[in-house]
């Protein structure tokens, strides 16, 4: 039988705290299933929607951090949250992740992942271009080139063209994740869900169309 092609979507945003709570979830799909996830990056707050952190803002985020490690298990580490004159602007981050896959695509989770893990489990300032080089001796990239990339204006291009995919699938809220099989869309979750709930009802549906075999790992 012929391999079909299917593919997740995942559109989601390095600093969006129901992806953060995702991201394990997107870890066991991705071992479970043997069909490639394509990552899209959502624009959460970008450029021009960027928000200053004022005290409105902090007790907003606390609040939804607090949901999010209790629904999820994650945790956060809020130290950025006292930070005076601070911006969440989510650009940066994007372009740093387009800038990864077009240097080492196979790597591009894992740096999402670690970008997640940075800016909520550790309070480092992905917004600021100066935090790269030290989590870039993690993974197999040439440093000077990724930085020359991040400060492209293909970057820049790249990460917005993300944001209007985004925007074409209907994905204003993260995470959301779809299932493309062949030409048909289907969608798995908008929202967090953990991977029992989404699992059984995503195997049912695949096992309606192809032997198990091609899409189990």
């Amino acid at each position: 039988m012929e391999r079909p092609e299917i593919e997740f979507i995942y559109v989601g945003d390095t600093m969006c705290s129901w992806c953060w709570g995702f991201a394990p979830t997107v870890d066991r799909l991705r071992g479970h299933y043997s069909f490639p996830m394509r990552l899209i990056n959502g624009g959460l707050r970008p450029g021009p929607n960027a928000q200053a952190l004022d005290d409105d803002m902090r007790a907003y985020l606390r609040h939804a951090w607090e949901r999010v490690a209790t629904a999820s298990g994650q945790t956060f580490n809020d130290g950025l949250l006292a930070t005076e004159g601070w911006v969440y602007d989510t650009e940066l981050p994007a372009r740093a992740v387009v800038t990864m896959r077009d240097q080492n695509a196979e790597q591009e989770w894992a740096f999402f992942k670690r970008m997640q893990q940075a800016f909520y489990g550790e309070a480092i300032d992905v917004t600021d271009a100066d935090i790269y080089p030290p989590i870039l001796d993690e993974f197999d990239i040439d440093i000077s080139a990724f930085m020359e990339g991040l400060s492209s204006e293909s970057s820049r291009l790249a990460a917005w063209e993300d944001f209007e995919q985004a925007q074409v699938m209907q994905a204003q809220g993260f995470p959301t994740l779809l299932l493309r099989t062949g030409t048909d869309m289907a969608t798995v979750t908008r929202g967090y869900q953990p991977f029992e709930e989404i699992e059984a009802p995503l195997t049912a549906y695949l096992a309606e169309r192809y032997e198990r075999s091609a899409f189990l790992s």
